[in-house]
């Protein structure tokens, strides 16, 4: 009696290993539904990481150069020797922060104007971010290939997917 308990034991063992075609096909077509909802999630989060960079710049170099009007009651160069954050003739004016450049070469500073413009490049290539000296911030500029972006609108900066101007 012993050796047919065993015997049955091992015969069951052997009908239940692995899987059946139909177990595999469902495993694959979870898969791939799950990937096809988490990957345009996860690119949409990378891009919101990218555009930080460019909102954070421009916001530090915004207070840079209020600093500066405070101390010289003017945006505009005071001396060769007292130059504001942005000073459009010099080069070394335009600053990188992570994939943004920051410069004020299209406008140039006035006594009581100024705008800050935060290009893009590399994963960011296309972003155009603007404030000005009223903190008045526009996107100018949106990558046709983020799906779902609003590529422009002049009262705010666009941070995320779906927002609205």
């Amino acid at each position: 009696m012993k050796q047919q308990t065993a015997r049955n034991r091992l015969a069951s063992r052997d009908q239940s290993r692995g899987f059946t075609l139909i177990e595999i096909m469902i495993t694959v077509a979870i898969i791939g539904v799950l990937a096809a909802i988490a990957i345009p999630s996860y690119q949409d989060y990378v891009r919101r990481g990218y555009v930080v960079d460019g909102t954070n710049a421009l916001s530090t170099m915004r207070a840079d150069m209020e600093r500066y009007f405070q101390d010289n009651r003017t945006y505009k160069k005071v001396s060769a020797t007292i130059l504001p954050p942005c000073d459009a003739g010099v080069a070394a004016s335009k600053r990188t922060f992570g994939n943004f450049v920051i410069s004020c070469a299209t406008v140039v500073p006035t006594d009581t104007t100024f705008t800050l413009t935060a290009t893009g490049s590399g994963p960011a290539n296309g972003v155009v971010y603007t404030i000005s000296e009223q903190n008045i911030r526009a996107t100018t500029g949106m990558p046709t290939a983020w799906s779902g972006w609003t590529t422009s609108c002049t009262t705010a900066w666009i941070v995320k997917k779906g927002q609205a101007c």
